[in-house]
């Protein structure tokens, strides 16, 4: 049975190709999609009309360092994988605790599990996140404020981080771009990875959620080193050896 790849998805794949590779020519993506040579010009001008790449001669580049793929980019990639470890994350989260959680695609999972099953207080500084859990009566939610990344609809910055050094959680979830031995937890915006550090900092566990994409990775700005970190939660496809790594630094590691 043919499988046509949405839109979406192929703007995605698309995305984190020239991200991981720098540059990239219509030939190369148009055999890793399977679509036409037309389709792929098609989905570069777009992707070029909104600023997320720029098109040379014959295909398309980063043109900066780190290309961070935006959020309504990334929400349909590996879900299999990520509400696995949103299963397994969720269920480290006793009834009532108060949970930090920041942004990105497998902690909205996080989040939607955690609401279905019961009463907890959420302190986010994730807009979509905030935006479906108000509407869960039994959830206490907290919004953390600062200025808004379109990016990952995160808020972020000072103001971000003075609320977080006033509160105290049970328990955070942070979702990184790169989780690896050699240089911790990391992100691609400065003032996100600040935030990120105020979230672990005001949580007496920290549990990093990354699929096997971020695992052994690291992007620009450093959230912090894995010995701030209690627990890592990933996928079955993550490297084998960078989990030991990770494990030899004293983090414990689920594979979900």
């Amino acid at each position: 049975m043919l499988t046509v790849m949405l839109r979406s998805e192929r703007h995605a794949r698309i995305l984190e190709h020239v991200s991981a590779r720098g540059s990239v020519g219509v030939r190369e993506l148009s055999g890793l999609l399977d679509v036409s040579g037309a389709t792929v010009r098609r989905d570069l001008e777009h992707l070029s009309g909104q600023h997320l790449l720029r098109r040379t001669r014959g295909g398309a580049e980063v043109g900066t360092v780190g290309l961070e793929v935006p959020l309504q980019h990334r929400a349909e990639r590996l879900l299999p994988e990520k509400r696995a470890i949103a299963r397994a994350a969720a269920a480290l989260v006793p009834q009532g605790a108060v949970v930090g959680m920041n942004g990105g695609t497998t902690v909205t999972e996080i989040a939607r599990l955690l609401a279905a099953r019961g009463p907890f207080t959420a302190v986010t500084n994730a807009v979509n996140i905030a935006a479906e859990l108000v509407l869960h009566r039994h959830v206490t939610l907290v919004v953390v404020g600062g200025d808004a990344r379109n990016a990952s609809y995160e808020l972020v910055g000072p103001i971000a981080e003075r609320t977080l050094a006033g509160v105290h959680t049970d328990i955070t979830f942070l979702g990184v771009d790169g989780v690896g031995a050699a240089h911790g937890c990391t992100t691609y915006d400065q003032l996100e990875a600040a935030t990120d550090r105020a979230f672990a900092g005001a949580s007496a566990r920290t549990v990093v959620v990354a699929d096997h994409t971020k695992v052994g990775r690291a992007t620009f700005a450093k959230i912090c080193p894995l010995t701030d970190i209690a627990l890592l939660v990933t996928d079955t496809d993550a490297p084998a050896a960078e989990l030991e790594r990770i494990s030899a630094a004293g983090v414990r590691t689920v594979v979900a």
